[in-house]
């Protein structure tokens, strides 16, 4: 539940908590309030019940996103099939492009295939680009 909160953080948060409500209300107001995340989390679970029961499927809460839900129980899997070819396609393009570009970055992979127009004659050596990193 804290995943993204450090240890001085947690206690930073405790300690306005304490100083706000006083350490006489402290425990009630944690108390209420863990009674409220259960109520909700049990609230939730039912509605996912009653929803799984109705719908004849089972239904999880991370399943109720409109695009999840459309995917997993409006689709068959042929026409969900179909509909992703397109875009594994693309992606399928652009990692073989990246390996490509990786290796010959690296010097240890295989060279980028030659674009299929003629080769330009050498030029000068190309020069070196100024980043402005307050713009980028």
């Amino acid at each position: 539940m804290f995943n993204n909160l450090n240890g001085w953080e947690i206690v930073g948060l405790l300690l306005l908590a304490l100083f706000i409500f006083g350490p006489e209300r402290l425990p009630k107001v944690i108390g209420d309030a863990t009674r409220m995340i259960r109520s909700l989390r049990d609230m939730a679970r039912n509605a996912s019940n009653d929803l799984s029961r109705e719908l004849g499927t089972d239904v999880r809460l991370e399943d109720l996103h409109p695009k999840t839900f459309i995917r997993k129980h409006l689709l068959s899997e042929d026409e969900e099939a179909t509909l992703r070819r397109p875009f594994e396609d693309a992606y399928r393009d652009i990692q073989d492009v990246s390996r490509n570009v990786d290796g010959a970055v690296n010097g240890n992979g295989s060279r980028p295939t030659p674009p299929a127009a003629p080769a330009a004659p050498p030029a000068a050596a190309p020069e070196q680009r100024r980043w402005d990193s307050d713009a980028t």
